[in-house]
């Protein structure tokens, strides 16, 4: 629970930080009262729509900023009047190149993969990142709420559309922003970008007002708006469950009712939400940057990776080794990152000592491989556990007063009992078929992994290839066309996939407004109907009605 709560706090303390600082660069709004405009319109939908809420604003959210990148990507790669092209991008860079070489980059080029920092940051953010993913509580929560059949298809799926992002944003907007530095239209002309600045996350800002004028920063803002709410409302839910499920209902009230639990759960998000705006205000007055933030996380939380994995994955590893791991493991990366930081800087440990790569670098992967080490030791010293997993087999849903309507016998009403659920000849959520899954997740999972952190990036680092013209051109072309089928399966897929839930609120809603006062019904043989309540006498045995109100 701690290490779960740490991810959140840091993943909601890095989208505050970065969103505040870019609503500041781009309208003037005062940080302050930035970092604490940003999370209210969360908290209210979150507090009202709980874990739907989320759903619902991460599909609208997620389309918005992929149509945003494609704009993006289009305007600096095709109708730019200072870029335009692929081309006219490599050139630039070219000459940047020769003008400001990179240290440590093959050849002082911006266009390689063989880069001494970039290695060094491709280890933080591969130990960083493993902990958010493991850890944060947020996707659990949503792999538990989806049924069996969309889940392994769902993250599968994600986690595909989703890399399209981060890789074709930097190829655009980080290399569009170097390329524009010189440029009248660039915010800080004619001085290069701040070090404060590309750490505080105002690179794709300045590359968009530069590209786009007030467009580009309308855009920015819109995008920035769109994924700190989205992520920080994914946030919210996840420390709420934390405190209404595992402490609460665990070890204060265990006969908790559906009511008190959604009290308990609103009171969760609201206090967490007034902490973070001031915690994220603390931070910005200490000079703490999102960047500084994202280096920082994988230090505090990374220990307990491997714990949470064997958990689930080692049947031998007893609660001694989960729970004394991480701990032992947080205190060898703080000692780690601190001792490196003092010993490089004749023992001066501050923000800027603190936060450069090398400290953090030694942290991260402290945290991340001290586990290795801790967990076989206090498992054989405190004798494995031998778990069988059964008690997991015997764990029900939750089922509250708020999410689901009740029928007056206190039976669900039929939508809640069949959501999400398939015909009686596909039982997904048999043994058999959750193993099959399960061995298909880590077949495609040890494949990716392979393709896309080794196969990919390493023979480029080990060459120390810089692109050529044609080759950039088609790296630039194989991203545009990768973030366009992100949009299909994110923005389509999904559409096409609920098209009959979707039809059925339709009618529904049409029924409502048009003035006809029964409900949409459906028959034992699945053909919907108008139920007009009162004026029709029908028993529980001739028809599945809907008994919300």
């Amino acid at each position: 629970m701690c290490f779960g709560i740490f991810t959140n706090i840091l993943v909601t303390a890095m989208l505050l930080t970065g969103g505040s600082a870019v609503v500041t660069d781009l309208t003037g709004m005062h940080t302050v009262a930035a970092c604490f405009l940003l999370p209210l319109g969360v908290v209210v939908y979150t507090l009202f729509g709980g874990i739907r809420a989320t759903f619902l604003t991460d599909y609208i959210h997620t389309v918005i900023i992929l149509v945003i990148i494609l704009i993006f990507a289009f305007t600096a790669y095709g109708t730019s009047d200072e870029l335009g092209s692929p081309g006219k991008v490599w050139e630039i860079l070219i000459q940047l190149s020769q003008e400001h070489p990179v240290a440590g980059n093959a050849e002082g080029s911006y266009l390689t993969m063989r880069s001494k920092e970039g290695a060094i940051f491709f280890c933080i953010n591969l130990a960083g990142n493993f902990g958010t993913v493991f850890l944060d509580n947020g996707y659990w929560n949503k792999a538990i709420a989806a049924s069996p059949a969309s889940a392994l298809p769902g993250y599968v799926l994600g986690g595909i559309a989703w890399f399209a992002i981060p890789w074709l944003c930097a190829t655009t907007m980080g290399l569009a922003c170097l390329a524009l530095e010189s440029s009248p239209t660039f915010p800080t002309y004619p001085n290069r970008m701040a070090d404060a600045d590309v750490s505080a996350g105002l690179v794709l800002p300045n590359a968009a007002v530069a590209l786009l004028g007030k467009g580009g920063a309308m855009c920015s803002l819109i995008l920035i708006f769109m994924a700190v709410t989205s992520a920080s409302s994914a946030e919210l839910i996840a420390v709420s469950s934390i405190g209404t499920y595992d402490v609460y209902k665990t070890y204060i009230n265990p006969r908790a009712t559906g009511k008190q639990l959604i009290v308990v759960s609103h009171s969760c998000v609201v206090l967490y939400g007034l902490v973070m705006a001031g915690f994220s205000v603390g931070l910005y007055y200490a000079g703490v940057s999102m960047g500084y933030l994202y280096l920082l996380m994988g230090v505090i939380i990374s220990s307990a990776v491997l714990p949470a994995t064997l958990t689930l994955m080692w049947s031998k590893q007893n609660l001694l080794a989960a729970a004394a791991s991480p701990v032992l493991g947080l205190a060898c990366s703080l000692i780690a990152w601190l001792v490196t930081t003092s010993k490089q800087n004749d023992g001066v440990i501050n923000v800027e000592t603190s936060g450069a790569n090398n400290p953090m670098l030694a942290g991260n992967v402290v945290a991340l491989l001290s586990p290795v080490v801790f967990v076989p030791i206090l498992t054989y010293l405190g004798g494995p556990q031998n778990y069988d997993w059964e008690s997991m087999k015997a764990i029900k849903q939750v089922r509250d007063d708020y999410s689901t309507a009740a029928s007056p016998s206190g039976d669900l009403d039929e939508d809640s009992k069949h959501a999400g659920s398939t015909s009686p000849a596909e039982p997904t959520d048999s043994a058999a078929a959750l193993m099959r899954a399960s061995k298909i997740a880590r077949g495609l999972t040890v494949f990716m992994t392979i393709a896309l952190l080794v196969l990919w990036p390493m023979p480029m680092y080990g060459t120390g290839y810089v692109f050529s013209k044609k080759f950039f051109t088609g790296w630039v072309v194989v991203g545009i066309i990768w973030i366009l089928l992100s949009l299909i399966v994110v923005g389509l897929y999904p559409l096409w996939e609920g098209r009959g839930a979707l039809l059925h609120t339709a009618k529904g809603v049409w029924y409502d407004i048009s003035g006809q006062r029964g409900r949409l019904g459906r028959n034992p043989s699945g053909d919907e109907f108008v139920l007009d309540g009162a004026d029709v006498g029908l028993s529980g045995d001739d028809v599945v009605a809907d008994k919300k109100d």
